[in-house]
């Protein structure tokens, strides 16, 4: 899982109060979790998607256990459809030790298409790091394994405040046994936090009624950029939101996308290319990641960054559980669209002769379906479909 070399961790950078570090290798990310697991002193509370029975997910079980030895509480909630493979019997240790454990599995009926996507790590109310990265081996592999690519960010400083409050409320709708759509809106709307709180502002996705603050922030930003950078492992809109990021292209501004070109969901990466085709038209740049498999979702639009758990698709724009941190500084969108080109030199660049050359009618009936399934089914089930884009 490690090489043995010291792995890429960025410098911290000042953010309204706030100390912020993106942390790109999976080596430096696996630490940096680990470290933050150590250094609490009162209370942890993480939250997962996919929390695998690996050496990775052995090695911060056994920090947890370490942190209940010394007196640390620790809350532990995983989504119970994306951790289906992981047995009940790994997280016994947990239990009999005294953690707070739940794992999240949706009745049937409307919940049931709940996922809770989010990633939050919490050390006491002073530390955090969040991003798109799951508790597995391949999430914490070095650049050239060739598994996930992903982006982690850690936060220190007066902005845990309001997610420690966040994650609170929503552990007890999580393992309340009535928990309802109209328990979780209500829950939601009274969590938000204020729009002028700052150079840091928390959003959270969801089954809302309208669209949710994630969706609604960053369908605002998108009307109003000149200039739009995004790294996004799943690039499936909805047709409104595919426009407000292709008319960034359309009205003269930049528009860069760099997505997938190899996934362990053929299907998602079908969908995206099925949306080349308007995006190029009009101007804007699509890239193909080509080292490894992508997983990362960031976007620089203007001044502002987003880094967090939501794909730039319709499960994640209207319906999983997503929190997502959007940071208004200029300083900190320049390095971040650092970043992004830097990301480029592993890219290939999709050309509308190339988009063409590919667009047969028998990939354009794939990429038409890919968008189709990946939209309506949970990308659990997806990737395992054989669609013949292997």
């Amino acid at each position: 899982m490690d090489d043995g070399r010291p792995a890429r961790r960025e410098a911290p950078l000042e953010v309204d109060g706030n100390r912020l570090v993106p942390i790109v290798e999976g080596p430096a990310r696996l630490r940096a979790l680990l470290a933050l697991i150590e250094s609490a002193h009162s209370r942890i509370r993480l939250y997962y998607y996919i929390f695998k029975a690996d050496a990775t997910g052995t090695a911060v079980r056994e920090a947890l256990l370490d942190a209940m030895n010394r007196g640390v509480r620790v809350s532990l909630i995983v989504d119970g459809f994306g951790s289906s493979d992981t047995p009940a019997s790994f997280f016994a240790p947990l239990n009999e030790a005294g953690c707070e454990l739940c794992r999240f599995v949706p009745r049937f009926g409307r919940r049931y298409l709940l996922r809770n996507h989010q990633k939050i790590a919490i050390a006491d109310d002073r530390a955090a790091i969040i991003g798109g990265f799951n508790v597995a081996d391949d999430y914490f592999a070095p650049h050239e394994a060739g598994k996930w690519r992903d982006l982690g960010l850690e936060v220190r400083g007066p902005a845990i405040g309001w997610l420690v409050t966040y994650y609170d409320s929503l552990d007890r709708w999580v393992r309340s046994d009535n928990a309802s759509f109209r328990a979780l809106r209500r829950m939601m709307a009274e969590a938000l936090p204020p729009a002028s709180g700052g150079a840091l502002r928390w959003l959270i996705g969801g089954p809302t009624r309208r669209l949710s603050p994630w969706a609604r922030t960053v369908k605002h930003d998108l009307e109003h950029a000149g200039r739009a950078d995004m790294i996004e492992a799943y690039f499936s809109p909805s047709r409104s939101m595919f426009k407000r990021a292709r008319n960034v292209a359309k009205r003269g501004g930049s528009l860069r996308l760099i997505t997938a070109q190899r996934s362990d969901n053929a299907a998602t990466v079908g969908a995206a290319r099925l949306l080349y085709g308007g995006l190029l038209k009009h101007g804007a740049e699509v890239y193909e990641y080509l080292p490894s498999l992508l997983h990362m979702k960031l976007m620089i639009i203007d001044d502002v960054t987003y880094v967090g758990s939501a794909n730039f698709d319709i499960r994640s724009l209207f319906l999983n559980m997503e929190l997502m941190l959007r940071i208004e500084d200029a300083g900190f969108a320049a390095h971040m669209r650092a970043f992004f080109e830097s990301e480029l030199a592993d890219c290939e660049r999709i050309t509308p002769e190339l988009h063409k050359a590919r667009a047969t009618w028998l990939n354009r009936v794939r990429w038409t379906l890919s968008w189709f399934v990946v939209n309506v089914m949970d990308y659990t089930v997806t990737r395992r479909l054989n669609l013949g884009l292997d």
